[in-house]
């Protein structure tokens, strides 16, 4: 009979620990928190303390009944909750709803680890330690702020503007940066320079080296505009092209340090196309565990909310014996590959790294499903990257003279791979490998051919959710565990949307947005959300009270609503029409957003109540009836293109159809990456997506 009582967040967690330990052990699960402020109201009183009202949440009381019969079978409780100021809240909530603070004749512990491993888990048994108040506080406090931005200038939004809007502390100020980066690339006014580029022959060689304009024996020399350009090339009239200056040097590019949330987002996007929602939903099965065809059921990655990019001792060892072994010793990296990160809750996380570098991408392969897999490779590879050694380059910088003037030859040689054996990051771009030893100083190369360019300089890029993460981790603002529902929030509230990877903010957004400018600046101010973030680490660290902080915080919040209710003017934000006309009374329907996403209505309700599925047009006839096609989805959501004029029209197609046809056989072709691949399988013709479509389809 089990005497000790193991509590997790995850269910999905109860397998791969109960595994690891004995008999005497019973593992299981609160799923996530147990208790929370209610729905109903704000959930504390200013006027006694700012004292928060705790409730059980809504169909947790069966599971809280369980934890109880387990509780009294035991006599040692370990609360197992996740390594991290959340986690640590939920421990104390499952210490008050259990009442263990109050039983006398049970030992209660609190135990974290930071993977899911058999050493971890027994070490974090040998190692208890009691809950750390300073953490609980920490997330009191935010949860308090949270509930007070939400809950005080929501219904505002819902009566100046629409119901179903909502504010957020993180989420106002995220909607703001994309707001001021849309003004930035309005307000941006482009401005026009040139380039000139010389290619050059080398007795010897058939292709030309092509020479960049670097401007005089003074310095670098802009070209601003044709005018400056033109007196640039009569002064080379007639001159000869001299090597005056060839250096050969090397250049070491050092490995990538490990992934942390942030930077796990950030390429995960950029490498696999992936959310932030979606990538994070995935490094949470992988931490959980997964069944691994002969290792059972294991953990893959360490924790994965941390800011931190150090690495167990342990586990830098395992790793450079696995590349000495795997790869030669000269690929072992001397430097310790890591940053120290910056505050106490963070840093006690390692950073994202695989639990056991020996389970390499090829062993789990069969074991996981496609996108699993992909983004347990990017981490596996990027770990083991951090512990090799740097890549070298041969490099060669030439300078070749033309009367006043210079222009410069770079290229590089990759001379020893080092960590780029396992891994390149995304926005790497490809190295120039031309060789140009074969020029020395004194050399004449006869000029081919002078080519000009006119440019003119680009506004910023809009924000993508990998670059609006970055954003927000370099101001400050929000933590590993809020980047992904932050932008999720925004995204399903329609503020943002979101095409081919760019972040557009809609009308709505910019409204939400220019309210919470007038009536509430320091809401969507990064430097005071900031500031509060560092407050709230400290809250944690124990050098702040949390209720100074949230007492401080409510009086003048309270005051901007009250101005906001007198001072703001009602907006309305007009419904999209469409060209469907309403079969019953003939109005146009308009687009609507429900649970599900969007749908088509009549905008003669309560009049008329006719609503239809919304169907999103590709601009493809079908191929069956010349009726649009339109995207779907299945029953379990998976994507599909069908007619509109279904069920009378049966077309389906897994993928996109294309408005070209085969060329052997006459049947419509369907998109498939760059290719366009014949639908007839039997005919299997194959040809180039059309290089304009194909550089649609990359913008």
């Amino acid at each position: 009979m089990a005497n000790c009582l193991v509590i997790v967040e995850s269910p999905a967690k109860v397998k791969t620990i109960k595994k690891f330990l004995g008999s005497n052990y019973e593992v299981d699960a609160s799923n996530g928190h147990v208790r929370d402020l209610p729905k109903s109201q704000l959930g504390f009183d200013p006027d006694n303390g700012f004292e928060p009202k705790y409730i059980t949440i809504r169909g947790k009381g069966d599971i809280l009944a369980k934890l109880r019969k387990e509780v009294k079978k035991a006599d040692k409780i370990y609360l197992a909750t996740d390594p991290d100021r959340e986690g640590e809240a939920i421990s104390w909530h499952l210490m008050k709803a259990l009442k263990l603070d109050e039983a006398k004749d049970k030992k209660v512990y609190r135990i974290s680890f930071n993977e899911i491993t058999k050493n971890a888990v027994k070490n974090s048994i040998k190692s208890p330690r009691e809950i750390d108040m300073d953490l609980v506080n920490a997330q009191q406090a935010r949860r308090m702020l949270d509930r007070m931005v939400g809950y005080k200038i929501s219904p505002l939004l819902w009566e100046k503007v629409k119901r179903g809007l909502s504010a957020g502390r993180v989420q106002s100020v995220a909607l703001r940066m994309i707001c001021d980066r849309e003004d930035e690339i309005n307000a941006f006014i482009p401005e026009e320079y040139w380039s000139l580029e010389a290619d050059l022959k080398l007795e010897g060689t058939k292709k030309p080296l092509t020479a960049k304009f670097y401007g005089t024996r003074e310095g670098k020399q802009a070209i601003p505009n044709k005018e400056a350009l033109d007196q640039i090339c009569k002064g080379l009239e007639n001159q000869s092209y001299v090597v005056e200056e060839v250096k050969n040097g090397e250049r070491v590019k050092k490995a990538p340090i490990p992934f942390t949330t942030s930077t796990l987002q950030q390429e995960a996007s950029k490498v696999l196309n992936f959310s932030t929602q979606k990538t994070m939903r995935l490094a949470q099965q992988l931490y959980e565990g997964v069944d691994v065809k002969g290792h059972g059921t294991v953990g893959l990655i360490t924790y994965l909310r941390t800011d931190s990019t150090r690495v167990a001792e342990e586990a830098d060892t395992a790793a450079r014996a696995y590349i000495g072994e795997n790869f030669g010793q000269q690929y072992v990296a001397k430097e310790e590959g890591s940053k120290k990160a910056v505050g106490k809750i963070q840093d006690a996380h390692e950073a994202i790294r695989p639990t056991n570098i020996a389970l390499t991408p090829v062993i789990v392969k069969d074991s996981l499903a496609r996108d699993l897999f992909r983004l347990y490779q990017l981490i596996w590879k990027r770990f083991t990257a951090s512990r090799m050694a740097s890549a070298v380059y041969e490099t060669t910088s030439v300078k070749v003279g033309a009367g006043q003037y210079l222009f410069t030859l770079t290229a590089s040689k990759l001379k020893f791979d080092g960590f780029m054996s396992v891994y390149i990051e995304e926005d790497e771009k490809e190295e120039n490998n031309r060789i140009l030893g074969k020029l020395e100083k004194g050399m004449t190369l006869e000029l081919a051919e002078l080519k000009e360019a006119q440019h003119f300089t680009q506004p910023p890029a809009h924000y993508t959710e990998a670059s609006l993460v970055k954003a927000l981790e370099e101001q400050g603002i929000g933590r590993p565990s809020t980047y992904a529902p932050t932008i999720t929030t925004i995204l399903a509230r329609r503020y943002v949307t979101k095409e081919n990877k760019n972040l557009y903010v809609t009308e709505l957004g910019e409204v939400v947005n220019r309210m919470m400018k007038q009536c509430f600046p320091s809401i969507v101010d990064k430097d005071f959300t900031a500031n509060l973030e560092y407050l709230l680490d400290k809250v944690g660290d124990g050098t702040v009270d949390w209720k100074t902080v949230v007492s401080n915080f409510y009086p003048d919040l309270e005051e901007a609503v009250t101005n906001a209710k007198e001072e703001l003017e009602s907006v309305t934000i007009a419904d999209e029409v469409t060209d469907e006309i309403c079969e019953i009374c003939g109005r146009n329907m308009v687009v609507k957003y429900g649970p599900h996403g969007k749908f088509l209505a009549c905008p003669g309700f309560p009049d008329c109540k006719n609503t239809k599925p919304y169907l999103e047009k590709i601009g493809v006839p079908c191929p069956k009836c010349g009726k649009d096609v339109v995207i779907k989805k299945t029953k379990k959501g998976r994507r599909y293109f069908g007619c509109e004029n279904n069920p009378e029209c049966d077309f389906m197609s897994w993928q996109k159809p294309s408005t070209h046809k085969c060329p052997e056989c006459g049947s419509y072709m369907v998109e498939k990456g760059n290719k366009l691949l014949c639908a007839d399988e039997q005919c299997g013709y194959t040809m180039n997506l059309p290089k304009s479509e194909g550089d649609e389809k990359e913008n």
